[in-house]
């Protein structure tokens, strides 16, 4: 409806979303292919057995038993020491990015973020009446650190976004970049700057949650939707000065967090060395389909996530027109708008065959 009386900024854009086709390879979303073990499903039902009992009541508000295990398990698997006070909790680590935009971005605020990236920080940051920045990227879809120190003085943002392992490239961030880019956030601000973990677990590098130390601006946001393989359950969480976390409780809905989530997620924290198990097969798999897809004659961007950015496909609408021909083959990739390349999930051994399948036959017929 036209006379809808909708915000300016949201008239005419479209809401996120991905296709969801119904295909034999779905690799166009980023999950983790492989199902929860059968010893989980079997915790999960005990936990949330327990949780049904009291479901008359409340959920605890402050969701303290998650957070205490959430910083137990950053604590044991990033290198730094964190306790319940550092730790958030929301529904989806989007949850946890709008309740930051809410809180420290708003009308009058602006927001960076270095694109091609994750597309949700625009839309939330749109969302929250917060106006977004396009911040530059190399052409290796890196972060170009001196252009992006001039566009953070330049435009002097309350909130900086930097994704790291990025999504849609893969591409991991340095700490020295996230370093610089602090300095210079602080320096036209002070800003708030958001490092986006939510791949970080597929990393070759290490996480970035031990420069929270001493450095008050800085967020480290996270999902238990990747590498727990837990997308349906949406529980994201966020590392940070006490300061950061209480401050995030000002925006946050009453009893956000369902007793059921808390359940859910509880149980899955106690299967973290199972669950980081199928993360090390996945990382295998990416290196492989890396491998492979260059030895067909891709270009393929370095990839530290679950998935895997590849072309270049020469020409106006050629990235759209490969995928169309990969999706007859019956695989789902991911489109992402990014010129000339497309993204494909880590699957399943059986599922990324099925992929380069599809590849090497797409190149055959643009090379006959």
């Amino acid at each position: 409806m036209d006379d809808l009386p909708i915000r300016e900024e949201l008239r005419g854009k479209s809401p996120y979303g991905a296709p969801q086709l119904d295909v034999p390879v779905q690799l166009n979303t980023n999950e983790n292919p492989y199902p929860l073990p059968e010893p989980l499903v079997e915790r999960i039902a005990e936990r949330v057995r327990e949780a049904a009992r009291s479901l008359n009541r409340y959920p605890d508000r402050d969701a303290v038993e998650l957070r205490t295990a959430l910083a137990a398990y950053l604590t044991r698997t990033a290198g730094h020491t964190v306790g319940p006070a550092n730790v958030w909790a929301a529904n989806g680590s989007n949850e946890v990015l709008q309740q930051l935009l809410q809180t420290f971005g708003g009308p009058g605020r602006t927001a960076i973020g270095f694109e091609p990236s994750y597309s949700m920080h625009a839309l939330i940051s749109r969302g929250t009446g917060t106006g977004w920045i396009s911040g530059p990227r190399g052409e290796d879809f890196t972060i170009d650190r001196a252009a992006a120190e001039r566009a953070i003085a330049g435009q002097r943002p309350d909130v900086v976004f930097i994704t790291s392992p990025n999504n849609p490239t893969g591409t991991a961030v340095d700490a020295d970049t996230v370093l610089a880019l602090y300095e210079a956030a602080q320096a036209a601000g002070p800003s708030l700057v958001v490092v986006d973990e939510a791949y970080v677990e597929f990393s070759h590098r290490p996480s970035l949650l031990p420069l929270i130390e001493g450095r008050p601006h800085l967020v480290i946001s996270r999902t238990m939707s990747k590498a727990f393989g837990a997308a349906g359950l949406r529980l994201g969480y966020l590392a940070a000065h006490p300061a950061v976390v209480d401050a995030v409780q000002l925006v946050r809905l009453p009893y956000h967090l369902s007793a059921v989530t808390q359940a859910t997620a509880l149980a899955a924290l106690e299967h973290t060395d199972t669950l980081l198990g199928y993360v090390e097969q996945l990382k295998a798999e990416r290196d492989r389909l890396v491998t492979e897809l260059r030895a067909i004659g891709y270009e393929v961007t370095e990839s530290d996530a679950n998935f895997v950015q590849f072309g270049r496909f020469e020409g106006e609408g050629a990235a759209h027109e490969a995928w169309r021909k990969i999706l007859g083959h019956g695989v789902l990739v991911r489109d992402n708008g990014v010129p000339g390349r497309l993204r494909v999930t880590v699957g399943t051994p059986a599922e990324n065959d099925a992929f380069l399948d599809a590849v090497r036959e797409l190149k055959k017929e643009q090379s006959a």
